[in-house]
């Protein structure tokens, strides 16, 4: 099995850790975090450093994964990581199900029970989390999240580092901007511009 370092140990960070274990391709897991001490376990995992430490251990692992729920820092990190010369990981949970014919970018996440479906192009550092479904074509930009339980119709595209909160719906065919939140439970039924929130039922802006 291959080593991976995961960079950002809390919750998020360890299901991925999870997800990468449970697929029986990546042993020797630890992380990098700054808000635990040095050489102490994380559940069942090491914590061996910081963030700043790096640089220490470009060559020691075989792949890493940014387990930062922030977009932002998301792809910042992802710019340091490729400044280093390391190999950003894809994990998938082996319970997820995605097409033959999906475009899957470097440092993505697909967690348990996600469907991807036919066509679906999905940039690098995107979270496809738990139940969470893309359908047909779909585009997702770099630094996307997608929920738990949220339902992407066919041909919706989302634009980079936005965040479709958990049980949103997207009809199908919608343009989402970048940087945009779409509030949990959300229905998306008209195109939305960059740098918006919307909530609701249709989804509308809201003042933030």
């Amino acid at each position: 099995m291959s080593s991976l370092l995961i960079l950002g140990a809390g919750g998020h960070g360890k299901v991925v850790a999870d997800a990468a274990e449970f697929s029986e391709q990546w042993g020797n897991i630890a992380f990098l975090d700054d808000k635990f001490e040095r050489d102490t376990k994380h559940a069942q995992w090491d914590i061996i450093g910081r963030m700043q430490d790096l640089a220490l251990y470009a060559g020691e692992y075989d792949g890493i994964v940014i387990a930062i729920g922030d977009a932002s820092a998301r792809m910042k990190w992802m710019s340091q990581v490729h400044a280093l010369g390391f190999s950003l990981a894809t994990i998938i949970h082996p319970r997820a199900v995605i097409s033959t014919n999906v475009n899957l970018g470097e440092g993505s996440v697909v967690m348990a029970n996600a469907v991807i479906n036919y066509g679906v192009k999905i940039g690098a550092a995107c979270i496809i989390n738990t139940a969470a479904t893309v359908d047909h074509e779909c585009q997702l930009a770099a630094g996307v999240h997608i929920c738990p339980g949220t339902h992407l119709a066919g041909n919706v595209s989302v634009g980079e580092c936005s965040w479709v909160g958990i049980g949103a719906s997207v009809i199908q065919g919608i343009t989402i901007g970048r940087h945009v939140m779409v509030g949990a439970g959300a229905t998306v039924i008209n195109n939305i511009n960059d740098d918006l929130t919307v909530i609701g039922t249709p989804a509308k802006p809201i003042e933030m």
